[in-house]
């Protein structure tokens, strides 16, 4: 029975058919529902992993003992788990191993918007990259056939518009796949003499793949009414240029990324008067044809920046769009994005900032304190930087500094640079904004939280426990919605000679356990419109009138705004 489903979704179902055990993931926005919908299926084992790299090597694992499994990230998720990837395709798989890996081309919840095809070129294994939901099922399955063909690992490309849009796709029947553990050293013990014997065998098996490309049904050629342009193209991109050009010019739909054909490129660019390629983000496919000795028109017309659309696509190929997008006459707004109301980073963030603390921040919702009002937050670059950060900062210039970092994130990579500061006993304070969850991607548990990914109690990590097991002596715990408190052990720590922590804990404001006092109320008469309450920048408070209105369908009562006021103008209903 066909029904929609988003492309993660259809990955999941893939995973599920093609008879998937074992999945390990760490959330990053495209790639989070993927595991998120995998482990409603009661046959296959599913977790969040503290981070990228221990989900690969987890996944590896049971790859190894005969399961066939799966690991799903981000693009930037990818960087971390680097390491291993390059080493399982020197050692192959025994069952089938996919690797899901989610690019944010335009940088919609991302920190930049790396190409993830040259990882597959790096690492010297395949990578397939479908277009709609149907294609990612079908590529999901297709790919654990592959991995144990080939003795391979296989990157499975998928990007925030094919992951998060829906199309059709017709679900079918599990099929179960294992197969026995045997003891084989020189395959899987990568010391230099056994690496050395494993390498030929990885260029081989490229070779390989380079001939099943030539003749793989997901590299096809549609044909087109005019021979004067050739477009060969992959992913979304193939969307957005079926929907301008529908069958006007022949079309190379790449479906296997990673090795590249090299026939079937150079017989389709002699069937026509000049290639095309179209493609987000790097010259990666544009590249390979000019290796060939072809011409392309590539990234001379369409941009190397940012996603692309069916209005663009038509721009560059001066075709008309039957149904163009419009901008709208008048300008919109600007709205910056901001914390939620009652969002518990936020009166640790205004004291920072009252202060004009230099802080270091990290990955997560309070990466949003970097924007005005608060402007709280010096740095951003990936998770974990802002503790190792911090510590060359103050080792290099002898300034006090904090670094700020959830408690996910700090699992995920922030424990090690802390490590390293109370190893090499760093002057500085790491403050660690608890808000028991991982809040930016949708409420995922961590280790930290007590729960696994079905929900179901498990081992919980001790912050304060931890942090004093490295080597940290002063550990403090403060409320955040305290706008005092967080002022004196803020001030406290900074001035003490040593490393410290401080734990910023209460639970993020929009789970459906926490209990929400009732919205404040604003008492015109003593308002003064000195807007102080604003420069904490939460969303339910704006000014109306020349007085501070307060909107009661988006305050939750935490109170930081009120002690701000210095008039006593924000109160409890039951205060009024």
């Amino acid at each position: 029975m066909k029904t929609l489903m988003l492309g993660n979704e259809a990955v999941a179902r893939g995973l599920y058919e093609a008879g998937c055990s074992f999945v390990s993931s760490y959330p990053g926005t495209p790639s989070t529902e993927i595991t998120e919908a995998v482990a409603k299926y009661p046959e296959v084992y599913a977790e969040w992993a503290p981070n990228e790299k221990v989900a690969m090597e987890a996944a590896f694992g049971a790859s190894l003992s005969g399961s066939r499994s799966f690991c799903g990230m981000k693009h930037v998720g990818l960087n971390v788990a680097a390491d291993p990837l390059f080493t399982i395709a020197y050692t192959g798989v025994n069952a089938g191993m996919v690797i899901a890996v989610a690019d944010d081309a335009g940088m919609h919840s991302s920190q930049n918007e790396q190409d993830s095809r040259h990882y597959a070129r790096a690492a010297k294994i395949p990578m397939l990259e479908p277009a709609d939901s149907a294609e990612a099922l079908a590529f999901t399955k297709l790919a654990y056939d592959l991995s144990e063909e080939f003795d391979t690992p296989v990157l499975l490309k998928m990007c925030t518009r094919v992951s998060h849009s829906q199309s059709v796709i017709e679900p079918g029947e599990r099929t179960e796949h294992s197969k026995e553990y045997e003891k084989t050293p020189q395959k899987y013990i990568m010391m230099p003499g056994n690496a050395k014997r494993r390498h030929p065998v990885v260029e081989a098996r490229t070779q390989a793949l380079v001939e099943y490309a030539e003749t793989a049904a997901v590299n096809r050629v549609e044909e087109g009414k005019e021979r004067t342009l050739g477009i060969i193209t992959s992913s979304t991109a193939y969307q957005y240029v079926k929907e301008v050009c529908g069958d006007k010019y022949p079309v190379l739909k790449l479906g296997m990324i990673w090795p590249l054909p090299v026939k079937k490129i150079l017989d389709f660019a002699a069937s026509v008067d000049q290639i095309c390629v179209v493609e987000e983000l790097d010259s990666f496919v544009e590249t390979h044809c000019r290796e060939l000795g072809l011409s392309p028109i590539g990234k001379e017309t369409f941009p190397c920046i940012d996603e692309f659309s069916q209005n663009l696509v038509a721009e560059k190929l001066n075709e008309s769009v039957p149904v163009a997008g419009v901008k709208l006459e008048e300008a919109i707004p600007a709205r910056p994005p901001v914390m939620c109301a009652g969002c518990p980073h936020r009166g640790l963030l205004y004291t920072l900032a009252k202060n004009k603390i230099t802080a270091l921040g990290d990955i997560g919702c309070y990466t949003l304190g970097a924007v005005p009002p608060l402007g709280a937050l010096d740095s951003t670059i990936c998770m974990g930087a802002s503790i190792s950060g911090l510590h060359g900062f103050t080792k290099a210039s002898g300034k006090k500094a904090v670094a700020v970092i959830g408690d996910s994130t700090f699992m995920h990579s922030g424990v090690t640079g802390l490590i390293n500061a109370a190893y090499n006993e760093s002057n500085s304070t790491v403050i660690i904004v608890d808000n028991s969850i991982t809040g930016m991607t949708g409420h995922q548990q961590n280790p930290t939280t007590g729960f696994n990914l079905k929900g179901d109690p498990c081992t919980k990590i001790d912050l304060e426990t931890l942090c004093k097991a490295v080597g940290i002596r002063r550990v403090r715990v403060v409320d955040p919605y305290d706008l005092a408190a967080c002022d004196a052990v803020i001030k406290e720590e900074l001035a003490a000679d040593e490393p410290s922590v401080i734990i910023s804990r209460r639970p993020c404001a929009l789970l459906k356990y926490v209990k929400h006092n009732k919205p404040l109320v604003v008492d015109a008469d003593k308002c003064k419109s000195c807007k102080m309450c604003m420069k904490i920048g939460c969303p339910a408070i704006s000014m109306v009138d020349g007085k501070a209105k307060v909107d009661n369908t988006l305050c939750t009562g935490c109170g930081v705004c009120a002690q701000l006021c210095k008039f006593d103008a924000l109160k409890a209903p039951e205060e009024v």
